[in-house]
């Protein structure tokens, strides 16, 4: 009997995706839904799909999320004009509570669905659910001498919540608000949310989905993808400005969950469908991996 040549090669990446199941299986895995991935159903659906298989074949992933478009469309539909400094967006007292309605609600709701009807058992949660993330205001120091507003940096993660759901076989889903000590709701930067998390549990991977197919030598020329650095090589791109803009937060999350312990962090492009798979479960991988000095590249 002639066996297909697609049956014979899905087979063959079944076999392909055998270690790693093996070698991932009970791991905890970070993962930092962003870009075009978010906003493209087709996409949209591909992510969920690969974050519900990663949970069937025993990996335990943790879904970390923001929303800036969708908060830019709400301020403008309700006439508040958006203003950035340094790419962060300015936060008065009425955008804190606009971006709070639209990460806890809106987006974490829609993707926390998503999850459930394919199949997976997700939980969204904010910064302010059981204390998970502790907050500060951004101090003017950090940010130029410009005032922000209601903008956070997160000074501690309390993981249990995530811990107690990972255990019973949810998918915990994110969104990048808290509150400061006096209550104020801040609005926080996913990456470096992504960045403490995977730092405070220690996780086996993190793992960014953006729009851009990794970190670049020379951003205006695509064959100089670099797919595997060392976090001195990566805080070298970012001394010398190589690596510049969006590409900072999550260049700057990777080094610091890499000095946690994690021991390996990567970039890769959310547009491609079922990347996550792709980087996960296939020799090659893709996009740039971030390690810590000292592991053979």
């Amino acid at each position: 009997m002639a066996v297909p040549e697609e049956l014979r090669l899905r087979t063959e990446m079944l076999i392909e995706a055998l270690p790693y199941i093996r070698q991932f299986y009970g791991k905890t895995f970070v993962v930092k839904y962003g870009g075009k991935a978010m906003v493209d159903d087709e996409l949209k659906r591909s992510v969920v799909q690969d974050i519900v298989l990663l949970r069937y074949v025993g990996i335990v992933p943790i879904v970390v999320h923001g929303g800036g478009p969708e908060i830019t469309e709400l301020m403008q539909r309700l006439g508040k004009e958006p203003k950035f400094v340094r790419g962060l967006r300015v936060t008065d007292a009425e955008t804190a509570e606009i971006a709070e309605m639209v990460l806890a609600g809106k987006v974490n709701k829609e993707l926390v669905d998503l999850i459930n009807r394919a199949g997976g058992m997700a939980v969204g949660l904010g910064g302010k659910d059981a204390n998970l993330l502790r907050a500060r205001k951004l101090s003017p120091e950090r940010t130029g001498g410009v005032d922000l507003g209601f903008v956070g940096e997160v000074e501690e993660v309390n993981p249990a919540i995530l811990h107690l759901l990972a255990r019973e076989g949810y998918i915990p889903v994110v969104s990048s608000t808290s509150a400061d000590e006096d209550g104020n709701t801040l609005n926080l930067n996913a990456d470096h949310v992504a960045g403490k998390i995977a730092a405070a549990l220690r996780c086996t991977k993190l793992i960014f989905l953006t729009d851009v197919d990794g970190i670049y030598r020379d951003p205006a020329d695509p064959t100089t993808l670099l797919s595997a650095l060392t976090a001195t090589q990566a805080q070298e791109l970012l001394r010398t400005g190589v690596v510049d803009r969006g590409m900072v937060p999550k260049v700057e999350a990777c080094l610091e969950a890499l000095a946690a312990g994690v021991p390996q962090t990567h970039i890769i492009n959310g547009a491609i469908p079922h990347a996550l798979l792709m980087e996960v479960f296939t020799d090659k991988g893709i996009g740039t991996m971030i390690v810590p000095d000292g592991t053979s590249l």
